[in-house]
């Protein structure tokens, strides 16, 4: 165990992170110059081309220190996102310690000070790095400060690297095996290992990453799922250098893979303890959890053709995904389709993209939504993923929407976020307006340097997930960035605003807001499915109402056909006949009319600027 070190990089989105996982990758000499091509650990097309790391990865590096002594690096590659705080919280737990890597050019950002708590809490040892210093616009001293303020070290103690170039990677590798501490656990221990990351293999079933903290893991005996109790004959066990590499066991310290021929990740789930079930360990690692879903949003196919493809699609791609959950829904608008859960919108983003681009499907989404928890006044208490769900009125309104929901509404309640700020000092006052409008309420403020700025707001979800993220770029020219975490729930007045075509709602536009934004979101609502939907041969009103009460309407003019294009000349009488005629008819065709809502229309009218952080 003395020889090995164990250590994870974390750092912001398109800070350089798997750019510096390439260049030790070369310099430890595990992949050739011929294999070799860039961000080499993001195996899917997404992460790549946009720069971002999905899935965990591990990867055992060999390394000759400066006393000449050979070593073994566990190098343990985090996502940056908020959405996937859990796993990052896992893969910290399997490490001694951290480097913190910091683009030069931009300073530290929120996430990445979000994750350094972890770290911290983790009681990680870590090496703060600065990246990108061979760019123009780098300010190596000046961020080298800031990180010491923050980490309470010396600026000269700061090291400095460029990713791409590969200057002071060496160093910093020297560095690790020095500062980073070596693992510690008892051998000789009844076997314990973390489950840290886990993949579906097509041909080969599950394969589990772990880090043995205790005892030692061995191929052909029975192992252990110490949260849900189910034991498997463990088939293989390896390293990954980069590529799998069978060997006979595992001992402490040491981090790997097993293979236990288990068909569903849930069974492999992360944060999970493995142990042998011939001499089980007495008690499981501490920090297990479930993911549990934070939005919620309805995916339908284009073609209702296409519903089976799609659910055969979920459940391949909840083969390799713990955290998506999803269950069939109905819709009268859009037809068959599934309410999914995701961990947040990027998780969102990525998994319709993944359906779209791996299994060729087109898919409608409904605007995202959180969970809210809403208590009636005769104590019953629903749990509301879908705006159809929601009691119809207000907060001590009667209501008839279902038979648990009879009464009158006593509170709803809705989740909330500590959401932290980074930003220059310049930007305070837009950034705090914004807050502000969004029902936020000021936590905290402190200065991080001179100019830039963390500011700390609770804020419920909902006022998030829509298009927070580019108001606050759009704010500060690109130079803020935002990192949340759930803080609870609070009680508000929210109200369901439904969308009502020829006086029947169309259950997919329907959304539950704030009682105060009710009528801003009406508004723009029917103005907007004014211009989408096609006019009729009769008017068509368009109204958005809260429960029986229209708080905004837009009318699609009727279309007028020239009933009097063959009269040529004549009486008046006839061409009034005709036009007499054609009255009875709209008036008719109004009555019995249905008004028919095209595809565009409801994707238009349900994008939502995508989140591109």
């Amino acid at each position: 165990m003395d020889i090995i070190r164990n250590f994870c990089i974390i750092a912001h989105i398109d800070h350089g992170k798997s750019t510096l996982a390439d260049r030790m990758l070369q310099l430890t000499g595990v992949v050739d110059e011929r294999q070799m091509r860039a961000q080499y650990l993001d195996r899917m097309d997404i992460e790549r081309e946009r720069g971002i790391t999905i899935k965990s990865q591990a990867v055992r590096l060999p390394w000759t220190g400066r006393d000449g002594r050979g070593y073994v690096l566990n190098l343990i590659d985090t996502p940056g996102h908020v959405d996937f705080t859990y796993e990052v919280s896992r893969s910290l737990a399997a490490c001694e310690g951290a480097i913190l890597l910091v683009d030069a050019a931009q300073g530290i950002e929120a996430q990445t000070l979000a994750n350094l708590y972890l770290a911290l809490a983790a009681d990680l040892h870590l090496i703060p790095v600065l990246n990108k210093i061979d760019l123009p616009a780098a300010q190596p001293a000046r961020y080298a400060e800031e990180l010491a303020g923050i980490l309470g070290c010396d600026p000269a103690e700061v090291l400095q690297v460029s990713a791409k170039t590969g200057e002071g990677v060496r160093d910093l590798l020297n560095e690790v095996v020095s500062q980073v501490p070596p693992p510690r656990g008892d051998p000789h221990a009844p076997a314990r290992a973390l489950i840290f990351d886990s993949v579906y293999d097509t041909y080969r079933g599950v394969v589990t990453y772990v880090r043995v903290v205790d005892g030692r893991l061995s191929r052909r005996e029975k192992s252990l799922m110490m949260s849900t109790g189910a034991a498997h004959d463990t088939l293989e066990v390896g390293v990954i250098s980069p590529e799998p590499v069978p060997v006979a066991s595992l001992g402490a310290g040491e981090v790997g893979y097993l293979i236990t021929g288990v068909k569903d990740v849930r069974q492999a789930r992360v944060g999970d303890t493995v142990t042998r079930a011939d001499r089980p360990a007495a008690e499981a690692l501490a920090g297990y959890d479930h993911p549990r879903p934070m939005v919620f949003s309805g995916l339908y196919p284009m073609d209702g053709d296409d519903y089976p493809d799609l659910r055969d699609a979920l459940d391949k791609l909840s083969l390799n995904d713990a955290a998506l959950v999803y269950e069939p829904e109905t819709s009268t608008a859009l037809g068959f389709g599934f309410r999914c859960g995701f961990l947040g919108l990027l998780h969102m983003e990525i998994v319709r993209e993944r359906l779209e681009r791996e299994f060729d499907l087109s898919l409608i989404s409904t605007a995202p939504n959180v969970v809210y928890r809403v208590t009636m006044d005769s104590g019953a208490e629903l749990t509301v993923t879908n705006p159809s769900d929601f009691p119809s009125g207000q907060a001590g309104v009667a209501t008839v929407s279902g038979d648990i929901a009879k009464g009158k509404i006593a509170a709803v309640f809705e989740p909330v976020v500590k959401a932290t700020i980074l930003a220059p000092a310049d930007y305070i006052g837009t950034i705090m307006e914004l807050c502000q409008s969004r029902r936020g309420t000021l936590l905290g403020m402190e200065y991080l340097s001179t100019d830039r700025v963390e500011i700390r707001y609770r804020m419920p979800l909902a006022e998030i997930i829509f298009d927070f993220f580019d108001q606050l770029k759009s704010r500060s020219r690109g130079y803020a960035s935002l990192d949340y975490e759930a803080d609870g729930e609070q009680e508000a007045n929210l109200v369901k605003v439904d969308i009502l075509l020829q006086g029947q709602p169309v259950d997919a536009f329907s959304q539950i807001v704030h009682a105060d934004a009710a009528r801003e979101y009406g508004l723009s609502m029917t103005s907007k499915l004014r211009e989408l939907i096609p006019r009729q041969q009769f008017e068509v009103p368009i109204q958005a109402a809260i429960g029986s009460r229209v708080i905004a309407r837009e009318n699609i003019r009727a279309l007028r056909k020239d009933v009097l294009a063959k009269c040529y000349g004549g009486d008046i009488t006839r061409k009034r006949k005709l036009l007499e005629k054609q009255k009875e008819g709209k008036k008719r065709m109004k009555t019995i009319g249905r008004v028919e809502v095209p595809q565009e229309a409801f994707i238009a009218a349900l994008s939502t600027t995508p989140d591109k952080r």
